[in-house]
């Protein structure tokens, strides 16, 4: 496989079950299925993996991207995601995780290569099972809790109402992001996206 026809992973970090499906850390959850409906694929469960996955082109004759939701929970993300790498043969600089980020206001989106985990415990997971932390992050920002909120606590609840406004026009912006790193590379996507 080469550099230009390679598979690119995007793997969207939440938890499994309804009860989480609302919830701040669940967003990138959100943005690959949105992602999936755009390529009109569908998500199937590979269960040697514990996760669920869709495959499709990114426009007619694009790249092939795997879209994987991994079913372990956020602490466990890494497994699922190192073993589609290997399944699929995605070096780690094509993994592209998206996560919601404490660091950063509600409505910013910020990408960058690398770096630390800044206590995501879903990176953490990432960067230990693929033995690296050089692979994409797409980081949707969800804010700090208000006032005295635990943020584990935070990070668990569902958007608020005036979020929520908000929430399908952002989601929808982070899936152009993730198509924009694919397409374009990531340094002309933070020069895209980083203005606002």
């Amino acid at each position: 496989m080469t550099e230009e026809t390679g598979p690119w992973l995007v793997a969207g970090l939440g938890n499994p079950g309804r009860e989480y499906a609302g919830n701040r850390h669940n967003v990138g959850f959100m943005v690959a299925d949105l992602l999936a409906d755009r390529l009109d694929a569908r998500f199937g469960r590979y269960k040697r993996v514990m996760a669920d996955v869709a495959e499709g082109r990114l426009g007619f004759g694009g790249p092939k991207l795997v879209l994987l939701k991994p079913l372990t929970y956020m602490n466990l993300s890494g497994g699922p995601v190192a073993g589609l790498a290997q399944f699929f043969q995605v070096a780690p600089d094509r993994v592209i995780a998206v996560h919601d980020e404490l660091d950063i206001d509600y409505g910013q989106l910020r990408v960058k290569r690398g770096g630390g985990e800044g206590g995501h415990n879903g990176l953490r997971s990432m960067s230990k099972s693929l033995g690296t932390k050089d692979y994409v992050r797409v980081r949707f920002g969800i804010g700090r809790p208000p006032g005295r909120q635990d943020p584990a606590d935070y990070v668990l609840s569902d958007f608020g109402a005036a979020e929520r406004k908000e929430l399908d026009f952002l989601v929808d912006r982070a899936a152009d992001v993730v198509e924009s790193v694919i397409t374009r590379g990531v340094e002309p996507t933070q020069n895209l996206y980083h203005g606002g």
